[in-house]
């Protein structure tokens, strides 16, 4: 059987209506894309309903919603914060820096009703090695240490990346330091001394002695 032969006007026809083609699906595009979609939260039971219209967002006018679950900035509320150090000893790179200093009394509740006995002298994140993992907000037992939607807050210099949530002043710090020495001193002036305790144990003590219970005559028959 013979194969059809392509000529040179055959060519350009198949050219023309190839083109024709591609431009009709390109201008029915063009037609649809007049207005811009409505930004939705890929949450949203409606993301994929609207497949029409420019998807371009006009940041940083309009952007998309941020899911409520998304791990971006980290913020602690320092007044619900019990200083327990669990997010320090869970975070894999060590972003977080906390100073304590503990009080003798209770000083305070936080929003949930947990007493407070340790101050926050220094509370410190690096953002800049944070790794976005969310295990310190998992394990904070006040849930004050969130992450928030904040996503945009980069800067030119990587220094601007720590944040310092600490309330205290160099003052308030010096005199609870103080307070906590002084506690201590007191603590262990009130302790019995080693004289005390020398006497205590020197003195005395009874001597358990085991009652022997007497022999039983022999019993004689006649």
């Amino acid at each position: 059987m013979k194969e059809p032969t392509t000529t040179y006007w055959s060519t350009i026809r198949i050219a023309v209506r190839t083109l024709r083609q591609g431009l009709a699906l390109t201008f029915s595009h063009f037609l649809k894309a007049r207005k811009s979609r409505s930004p939705l939260s890929v949450q949203s039971p409606h993301y994929f309903d609207n497949q029409e219209g420019i998807a371009t967002v006009q940041y940083p006018f309009e952007s998309i919603p941020v899911p409520d679950n998304g791990r971006y900035k980290l913020h602690n509320e320092i007044e619900d914060c019990i200083v327990c150090d669990k997010c320090v000893k869970v975070c894999p790179v060590n972003c977080i820096t906390i100073d304590p200093i503990k009080s003798s009394e209770e000083f305070g509740k936080t929003s949930d009703g947990t007493p407070k006995r340790i101050y926050a002298a220094k509370f410190d994140i690096d953002m800049g090695k944070c790794c976005f993992c969310g295990l310190c907000t998992t394990v904070c037992p006040t849930e004050c240490l969130t992450m928030t939607k904040e996503f945009d807050f980069s800067v030119f210099d990587i220094n601007q990346h720590y944040f310092e949530f600490g309330n205290m002043t160099l003052a308030e710090i010096e005199a609870k330091k103080k307070e906590w020495e002084e506690h201590q001193k007191n603590k262990v002036a009130a302790a019995p001394g080693p004289s005390t305790v020398a006497s205590s144990s020197s003195a005395p003590k009874p001597v358990f002695k085991p009652r022997i219970k007497p022999p039983t005559p022999p019993t004689t028959t006649e």
